[in-house]
């Protein structure tokens, strides 16, 4: 797709990921829909991005109520064309063992992560049906092809989430339709809480600048590859764990005491937010 002629509409916009994404699809001149729950974090967006004009819409909505998803859909079918693009961004990690999760943290995962994506495909295809061109890129993570401990519950929605876009991907094969998935790793953003920054310091993990995934989201969009994970050694342990799974068993091992230290409920002090991932290192 010529970004130019993207309307995209993107989730999780107000900060982290979605702010790096939203400058480099506006960069590359496409019109962009900034779609949040924090009207704070959107005003602020919207505020950075001034220079690009009308090309930058915002609109508040929490995305597991069915009534925003539907006015959402509503506004993105009239926004400039209606829309030819969706990116489903938003996502919540709870950085800790499993043992240690509520009940409310895991319906919280599971909606945000895997209900709310779902359904907002579902009621957005048709009118990308209508597009002559249109893309749905999802934005997973590598914890979705590794499990990784402290990710429990994370892991658990990115692989749903990327199992989706294969599948739908296929459903959709031979349509004017593209489904993407990006995967990124660990992601220096301001969310990140102190421990999860801690514990990749001490393990070594690469952290990228959210720009990074933004331009690898927008080189995706124009052509290329359906699905990417970022970074390395993280592409090769994805593909390692798929066909050798004990190996990366014995390096997560050597990584289980430092992992667990920091997990402990007392070293979060960040609130939970979008994208908070780590990484692997042997």
């Amino acid at each position: 797709m010529n970004i130019s002629e993207a309307r995209v509409l993107l989730t999780g916009g107000g900060g982290g990921i979605g702010s790096a994404v939203a400058s480099e699809l506006l960069r590359r001149g496409a019109a962009v829909l900034l779609v949040d729950r924090d009207e704070g974090a959107l005003q602020r967006a919207r505020a950075s991005l001034a220079s690009f004009g009308e090309r930058v819409g915002t609109l508040t909505a929490d995305l597991t109520l069915a009534a925003d998803r539907d006015t959402l859909c509503s506004s993105a079918a009239g926004w400039r064309g209606g829309v030819n693009v969706l990116v489903n961004n938003a996502g919540v990690n709870h950085f800790g063992m499993f043992e240690d999760h509520s009940a409310r943290q895991i319906d919280i995962a599971l909606s945000v992560n895997v209900q709310a994506p779902l359904q907002l495909c579902l009621a957005m295809l048709p009118q990308l049906r209508r597009q002559p061109e249109a893309v749905i890129i999802n934005t997973g993570s590598v914890f979705g092809s590794i499990g990784y401990p402290g990710y429990s519950v994370y892991s658990a929605t990115k692989f749903a989430l990327r199992g989706f876009t294969e599948a739908l991907r296929r459903e959709l094969a031979g349509s004017s339709i593209r489904v993407l998935y990006v995967a990124p790793r660990a992601t220096r953003t301001g969310i990140n809480s102190s421990a999860v920054e801690r514990m990749n310091d001490e393990l070594g993990v690469a952290m990228d600048p959210p720009e990074r995934v933004a331009s690898v989201l927008c080189d995706m969009l124009e052509g290329g590859r359906a699905e990417a994970v970022i970074g390395w050694p993280e592409k090769l342990f994805a593909r390692l764990n798929a066909v050798l799974p004990r190996v990366v068993d014995g390096a997560l091992k050597k990584q289980l005491q430092v992992i667990r230290r920091y997990a402990q409920p007392g070293q979060q002090a960040a609130p939970v937010s979008t994208e908070v991932k780590a990484g692997i290192k042997t």
